[in-house]
């Protein structure tokens, strides 16, 4: 019985969850909200002002599984503008964060493929269009971006970012 009630819980649990999740099948369209209210601050940085962007990085997503270039060096306080472009013939996606980040949400991935969400460091690509974020690493330190949707992450679609001085 408390077993049951166990499972039971869980799943309720995962179910009141998965709209913070969402994910669906209807990628491409990326809502552009005001730079202030996409400001919160994440540990990889905060969404950027597009006027205030210093840099511009295209990346190139593959159905190889492999997004280039595959690491990247940013300074501290820079916004960068990421073209995203999908050359393949599936979706992908490019999701900054951090790899614990990035692989927990693979993970949710697998049990709820068809979640929605619209965040300011995600861009969903269909096939043969572009994408665009701004992101500001306001922050030092290692961090990645990877393609969450099923399979892709663990096939090796993630890439590394080192926000450093050098």
């Amino acid at each position: 019985m408390h077993k049951s009630l166990f499972t039971a819980a869980c799943i309720a649990a995962a179910l009141a969850t998965a709209p913070a999740w969402a994910h669906s099948d209807s990628h491409g369209k990326k809502t552009t909200k005001p730079a202030a209210q996409n400001s919160e601050e994440k540990a990889f940085g905060k969404a950027g002002d597009p006027k205030k962007v210093t840099r511009t990085i295209a990346v190139d997503m593959s159905d190889q599984m492999r997004f280039t270039p595959a690491a990247l060096t940013i300074k501290p306080g820079e916004t960068v503008k990421f073209v995203v472009k999908n050359s393949g013939k599936v979706m992908h996606e490019f999701v900054l964060g951090t790899l614990p980040e990035l692989k927990e949400h693979a993970e949710l991935m697998k049990k709820f493929p068809n979640m929605e969400h619209d965040e300011p460091y995600m861009a969903h690509v269909s096939p043969g269009k572009t994408e665009t974020i701004v992101w500001q690493f306001s922050k030092g330190g290692e961090f990645h971006f990877g393609c969450l949707l099923p399979g892709h992450f663990e096939a090796g679609m993630v890439g590394k970012i080192n926000v450093t001085q050098r």
